[in-house]
């Protein structure tokens, strides 16, 4: 893909929510899978992916805790709640719908 993606308000924390469904996870390594994941389209720097983690940890969609990395380092892990779980399910739910939407009125206008 080559070209850099302006995210949506609000889609970032579904990727995040998205990304950790799996296993707990450093924010480095959510940046990372994200990245990998859509091929280099998306690229987190800290100035939004941080603030994202604390928003939706203040939330209660997710919980952080302090771990040792593989490379003996310490890093807080973030890991989903099980309210993070539903508004997972809800939030790629209601995506899914908008994007389906968007694309009829696309097609049709």
């Amino acid at each position: 893909m080559g070209e850099r993606l302006t995210l949506p308000q609000g889609t970032l924390d579904l990727l995040i929510l998205k990304a950790l469904a799996l296993e707990p996870q450093h924010g480095w390594a959510v940046s990372e899978r994200l990245q990998q994941i859509s091929r280099d389209a998306l690229q987190l720097g800290q100035g939004s992916l941080y603030p994202s983690l604390h928003r939706l940890e203040r939330a209660g969609w997710i919980k952080a805790s302090w771990r040792t990395t593989a490379s003996n380092r310490r890093a807080k892990y973030y890991a989903l709640t099980r309210t993070g779980r539903k508004q997972l399910e809800s939030a790629t739910k209601s995506w899914r719908e908008l994007v389906k939407v968007v694309g009829h009125v696309l097609d049709l206008a």
